[in-house]
This record gives C-alpha cells, sequence and structure tokens, in this order.
C-alpha cells in the first residue's frame, strides 16, 4: 500500500501530527503509520552555500576580492543537522511513498524550509500543502481535510528564495568590505542597518531638542472645579512668561460666567486583537519582556500548550471562517477568571462584529493572534506564559464585549472675555473596560466631577492660578517602541525620501513580525547597541558603523522596496530572476563605495597589551564564554584568554567560578575572594569523587530494597482507579 510523507518544520509539531493520524511506530527520525509516514525537519536542514564553495580564494576574506557575485547561489546540507537530513530524505526516497505533505510553519519561511529539503533529496512527487494556524487536533483533521495542491504555493517559495539570495549578495558583501577595509569586526545588512539607524534618528532628535517654558492659567470657583484657560485655537500653553502673567492681572477680580454645557454620548471600542508586534510592545510596556522573549513564549502556548493561535503574524483581524469557532474557542478558555465574562458574552450571543475585528481583506498568511478550541489548564502553564495568555486572551473577549459607554460633559465659560473650559464624564457602562484594571485606561488626565450648571450662571468668587512647565524631548527608544517604529519607519526617512513613504507603509515597514525580534538581538549581540534600564542607546562601535556603511542602506525606505517586491513576486507580479539581478547591481555599487571611504574605524575596546606576534595593541573582547585578547590586525589573528567562564562552584559560596590566566598558571576566582589553582581544584574534585555517592546510586540502591511492606489493599484500590480511568 502506498504511502504520504509529511514533512513539519520541528520535531513537536511533528510528534502532534502524527498522534493525530495514528502514526506510532518509531523509525530513525520519524513516525510511520499505515497511511502516513511523519518526519520534521529541525528548523532549516539546508541552507546557502558559504562564499568558499565558489572559489578558494573566499577562505581568505580580502578587500580587492569583492564583491563576490556567483552565477547561481547553492543549496547544501548543513553539518550540524545533516543525519536528520539523511533520515528525511531515506523516507521520502521510498518507493512505497506515492506524494508528500508539506506540513511546515505556513509561511515564507516555512516554505523555504520544505521546499529546500525536498530539491536536495532529488525527489519529484506530487506535493501538497497543509496550511493551518493552530496545532490542535481538530486543526490538523480539518487541515487534512482542505489540502491545498502544492503549486499554489510555488510564487511564495520563489519569494522565499529571492529573499534569502539577496541576503547573500548584500549582507555577506558589504560585510566582508567594511570589517576588511577598517579592520575591525563589522557587519552590515538591509534590516539591521537601517534599524540600528532607526535608535541614531532618535538620538539626534533627542540631542538636538532645545526645551522651552510654557505658561497656563487656571481658574477654580465654588465646589472646587478647576477651568482651563485656552485660546480660539484650542491651545493652552503660553509661551512667554510676560505675556501669560500680563494676561492673569488683566483677569484678577472677575466673574466667571457659564456660556455652554455640552453633553455628548460616546462609545469606546476595544482595542483590535494582537499581531505578534502589537504583543510584544505590550509584553516589553508591561512586562519587561524582549521581542525574542515573547515570541519562545507564544511559540511554547502555540506548539506545546496548543491554547493560542499562530504567533507569526502581522494581521490584527479575523477572516469570516473563524466566526463560527468564536463559541468553541470561548467555552475554551473561559474558566477561572475569565469564566463569568465568558458565560456573559455566550447568553448574549455573539452579536455582528465590525470590520475592524472581521476583514478578510486584510487577513494575510493569518489571523490575528486568539485563542484555540484547546481546553486551557491554567495550572500548566508558567508565570510567564500565564502573562502572556492572559494579554490574548482578554484582548479576544474585549473586542466580543460591549462598548465602552460614557457621557462627555465639557463647560465652556468666560472670564474678562477670554474662555476657560472644564471637562468630566459621567460612566454609562463600563463594556470591555470591566476586563482591566485603572492602570489600562489612558484616559483624559484633565476630567474631574462636574456640578450641575446652566447657561448665565455666574461665580463670582474666582481664584486663578499661574502654571508652568517646560517641553520634553522624545523618549529614548524601549525594546517595544523600536518594534513599533520598525512597523512604520516613515519619519525615520531622509526628506527626500518621503516620496517612498506609502510604498514602506504598504510593505509592512522593514523586516518582517518573524524576523525583528532577532535583528534587534543581533544588534545587541555584536554590540552596535545596548540597555540601559529599559532604554535603547547606540555604543560608539554602533555609531561608527553608521558613518561608515553606505548611506542608502542605512534608510528603512530600501528593505521597505525588497519587501514590496517580494510580495510582488509572491503575488506572480515579478520574475525572481529579474529581482536578483537588481539586487547584483546594487551589491556592486555599495562595496565600490565602502572601499572608496577614507575614513578610519577607532577601536572603543583598546588595551595597553601588545600583540606577542605583531606588536599591535590588542582588543578586549567580551562573549559569552568569558573575556579575551584579540589582536586589532585581523591578519595576525592572536587570541589570548583572560577570563573563562565555567560551570564550577566555589566551596565557600556555591557561586560560578572564573578560570582566569592560561596554561598551568591558571586560576579559579571567586567574587566572595576564593582563588584556587586549577591543578589543587582538579585534585579537591577527584578525591570528592571517591568519597561521594551520585543521586543515580543511591536511586539504584533503594530500588532494590525490599524492606517487606506490602500495601495489598492500597495496591489493589489504585489498579482499580487505574481501570476504570481507562
Amino acid at each position: 500500500m502506498s504511502k504520504t510523507v509529511v514533512l513539519t518544520e520541528k520535531p513537536s509539531v511533528g510528534r502532534d501530527i502524527a498522534r493525530v493520524l495514528n502514526c506510532n511506530k518509531k523509525g530513525n527520525g520519524y513516525l510511520e503509520g499505515s497511511k502516513y509516514i511523519v518526519t520534521w525537519a529541525l528548523g532549516h536542514l539546508v541552507t546557502l552555500a558559504d562564499p568558499e564553495v565558489y572559489d578558494d580564494k573566499y577562505k581568505t576574506w580580502r578587500l580587492e576580492d569583492l564583491p563576490m557575485l556567483p552565477p547561481k547561489l547553492k543549496a547544501v546540507v548543513i553539518k550540524k543537522t545533516g543525519k536528520q537530513f539523511q533520515a528525511v530524505k531515506s523516507q521520502l526516497n521510498r518507493k512505497d511513498v506515492k506524494d508528500i505533505v508539506i506540513a511546515t510553519d505556513a509561511g515564507r519561511e516555512g516554505e523555504l524550509v520544505a521546499r529546500w529539503i525536498i530539491e536536495k533529496a532529488r525527489v519529484n512527487k506530487p506535493i501538497k500543502r497543509l496550511w493551518i494556524s493552530s496545532v490542535t487536533d481538530k486543526a490538523i483533521r480539518d487541515g487534512f481535510n482542505r489540502l491545498q495542491p502544492g503549486e499554489k504555493y510555488n510564487n511564495l517559495y520563489a519569494s522565499a528564495v529571492a529573499r534569502s539570495e539577496a541576503d547573500w549578495y548584500v549582507g555577506l558583501n558589504a560585510t566582508r568590505a567594511l570589517t576588511t577595509k577598517f579592520n575591525a569586526q563589522l557587519s552590515s545588512g538591509r534590516v539591521q542597518t537601517p534599524t540600528l539607524g532607526i535608535v541614531a534618528a532618535r538620538e539626534k532628535e533627542i540631542r538636538e531638542f532645545k526645551p522651552q517654558t510654557y505658561y497656563g492659567i487656571r481658574a477654580k470657583v465654588a465646589g472646587n472645579v478647576t477651568y482651563t484657560w485656552q485660546d480660539e485655537r484650542n491651545n493652552t500653553r503660553i509661551f512667554s512668561n510676560e505675556k501669560a502673567d500680563k494676561l492673569l492681572q488683566n483677569l484678577k477680580g472677575k466673574s466667571l460666567t457659564i456660556e455652554k454645557v455640552n453633553k455628548t454620548a460616546k462609545k469606546k471600542f476595544a482595542p483590535q486583537l494582537y499581531d505578534l508586534t502589537e504583543l510584544q510592545r505590550d509584553a516589553n510596556r508591561l512586562f519587561g519582556f524582549s521581542g525574542k522573549q515573547t515570541l519562545s513564549i507564544m511559540q511554547g502556548l502555540y506548539e506545546r500548550h496548543k491554547v493560542l493561535t499562530y504567533p507569526r503574524t502581522d494581521s490584527r483581524v479575523i477572516s469570516t471562517d473563524i466566526i463560527p469557532t468564536l463559541k468553541e474557542r470561548l467555552e475554551a478558555c473561559g474558566i477561572d477568571q475569565y469564566a463569568s465574562t465568558a458565560q456573559s458574552i455566550l447568553r448574549k450571543g455573539i452579536k455582528k462584529l465590525p470590520k475592524s475585528v472581521v476583514d478578510d481583506s486584510k487577513v494575510s498568511d493569518h489571523h490575528a493572534i486568539i485563542p484555540t478550541e484547546e481546553p486551557i489548564y491554567l495550572a500548566n502553564l508558567d508565570p510567564k506564559e500565564r502573562r502572556i495568555y492572559d494579554l490574548v486572551v482578554k484582548r479576544f473577549l474585549a473586542v466580543l464585549m460591549d462598548p465602552h459607554e460614557y457621557e462627555q460633559t465639557t463647560i465652556y465659560a468666560k472670564i474678562g472675555g477670554e474662555t476657560f473650559t472644564a471637562k468630566g464624564k459621567i460612566i454609562k457602562s463600563q463594556g470591555w473596560k470591566a476586563l482591566y484594571d485603572r492602570s489600562f485606561d489612558e484616559g483624559d488626565s484633565d476630567d474631574q466631577s462636574l456640578p450641575t450648571v446652566k447657561l448665565g450662571d455666574e461665580f463670582s468668587n474666582v481664584t486663578l492660578n499661574l502654571t508652568n512647565g517646560e517641553t520634553k524631548p522624545p523618549e529614548r527608544l524601549t525594546e517595544g517602541a523600536l518594534l513599533q517604529a520598525m512597523e512604520n519607519p516613515v519619519r525615520y526617512m531622509n526628506p527626500d525620501e518621503k516620496h517612498l513613504a506609502g510604498t514602506l507603509q504598504k510593505s509592512g515597514g522593514i523586516g518582517t513580525v518573524a524576523t525583528r525580534a532577532d535583528i534587534i538581538d543581533k544588534l545587541f549581540n555584536s554590540q552596535y547597541m545596548e540597555l540601559k534600564g529599559k532604554y535603547i542607546y547606540l555604543t560608539q562601535k554602533g555609531k561608527q558603523l553608521l558613518d561608515l556603511a553606505p548611506e542608502d542602506l542605512r534608510s528603512p525606505a530600501l528593505t521597505a522596496e525588497w519587501e514590496q517586491k517580494l510580495t510582488l513576486i509572491e503575488k506572480g507580479k515579478l520574475n525572481k530572476n529579474k529581482f536578483i539581478s537588481e539586487i547584483k547591481d546594487y551589491t556592486k555599487e555599495i562595496v565600490q563605495e565602502i572601499k572608496a571611504k577614507d575614513t578610519k574605524f577607532k577601536h572603543d575596546n583598546i588595551t595597553g597589551t601588545k600583540c606577542p606576534d605583531c606588536g599591535k595593541l590588542m582588543l578586549e573582547v567580551n562573549n559569552k564564554h568569558g573575556r579575551m585578547l584579540v589582536c586589532q590586525d585581523r591578519s595576525c589573528g592572536h587570541k589570548k584568554n583572560i577570563l573563562k567562564r565555567t560551570n564550577a562552584r566555589c566551596p565557600n559560596c556555591h557561586k560560578r567560578l572564573e578560570l582566569r590566566g592560561e596554561g598551568e598558571g591558571q586560576i579559579f576566582v571567586c567574587s566572595c575572594g576564593h582563588r584556587e589553582k586549577l591543578s589543587t581544584f582538579n585534585k579537591r574534585k577527584q578525591k570528592e569523587k571517591k568519597h561521594n555517592v551520585s543521586k543515580r546510586d543511591v536511586h539504584k540502591y533503594l530500588k532494590n530494597q525490599d524492606d517487606g511492606f506490602k500495601n495489598n489493599a492500597l495496591a489493589e484500590q489504585l489498579a482499580k482507579l487505574k481501570e476504570m480511568k481507562k
């Protein structure tokens, strides 16, 4: 009987699909049933070849060998995951396998993962596509009932290859050109460099900002109601002390007369559902989570717990086909603190939802992040998962609830011909806001409790006060704010690029929802920017990189144009080869621009230690393993460890020890002051090993003991309960 191979991106998803498809027989890197064989990648198993594959001269980084422009890029198996590739290949090539179902992540990168594996395995069998937004049993079954033909996603694959090849040509050439030209470890790319440029632009705004003092006038009358002065344009600030003081003196002693009372019934609807970027922003603002951390937590809630839908989405709405499933989703998440709200929505019935919630035209690959139909057991979630789950569920419930309704009252009054206003509101119905505490409400701070007044009422005992303040510079970017700026970077474009603003907005900004957090993480790890508290600062290395990198590579407009063209390839409106030809021409331009620069890079981590090989001063470099000295001349390449972080523990305070020095002189050092030679440490550990019994030995011993006591009655009851449960 012929079978179908199902190729997933991760083992965890593979196991879930295998369970639903009744594939219980375990093999080497796969699970098999009567109809299906489920196998998996480990992320990417195939990638684009390194430059030295095309020519031996590229093994050495030399400026004169650039640009590197192989006519056709090759895909190669990643050595680290080669074993799993062979396991997948052997299943794909089985004689009893008639076709393949691609079940990798439903998106551009997921398509690339699968197609590269299939091409590298040299398999030419019919392909079908599983396209689902959650990995619950129901979603998997439904997805297999409506498999799509593989040809439908050929253009998506073409756009994925185009993205990967373009990043190879531009990223590798720009990085090698910068590194060899300035003799420093520098990297540049179409997303990371403009992202760094956004941070620099905000720092420039702050640096050039000139604070201004402003003044205002407030009037208090009977009942302790505060009225605020405003001019004919509704401005409440006066930027002249003399003018403000003169106005105050003219108004003193005059009565306040009510001119108009406006009462307006208002409705405020819940914010839209979450896409990944919005969720990352809120998680950063509320909990201090990094974008990468939020995505990792979301992946767990999607893959392992199966309680939330696909995380890497840029949609904030759902499609009409999701509406029939809302009742089941409400029942699944409506427990504990969400129970009363969910039951209330179900009792009232789900009303017709507005376009801000349901809009097929605004759903790209995936709809907004919402709960699945899988019942949730909150006790199974760790504290961080609970926080993210809580954000998503509350937002989901909020859009299904009634709007927040209130009556806005504005009193207009006159004092000596000048206009003063007082604002207040009366809550008519909390609506969706009942889900949130007061800290969520970013309402008007001028709102106050107002007395009943009518036209013509006059108040004589008026207390006037002069207020003052100072304009503030823009706030430094947090990681959440940077994610938002990457999504909508129009304000950071150069004036001569403003005509591309529409293109930039349509393309969804720079990077994608799936890659932005990784880009930010890479910029931190490369020491181009750093966190101080919750705010991002450019480092000296980052500032210099922006000065040395080609100008248009620093601009958000470039990557936005790329994303637009990749979308056209995906829609079949642009030929992939034409795009790559343009990329090669652009690569030549940026390499030439870097070669022509006559500036120098100044290391901010230079030490007074001379390199023993070439005599140049060495650099102190921090990495995850510790600290080391590296010769500033890349062609020399001499390295020397200063400090290595270890897992060895201090015998006094049990903190991790640092290993310093080299050779026989190596010594362990602890922050508590403990110092111990490596040789002494090794002797001590050997001695302890002889006298200590491992946990495994203890467990083995206890397992083999028979203390003569057996509770047969208890054992029988447990056996019965187990049988009943079955």
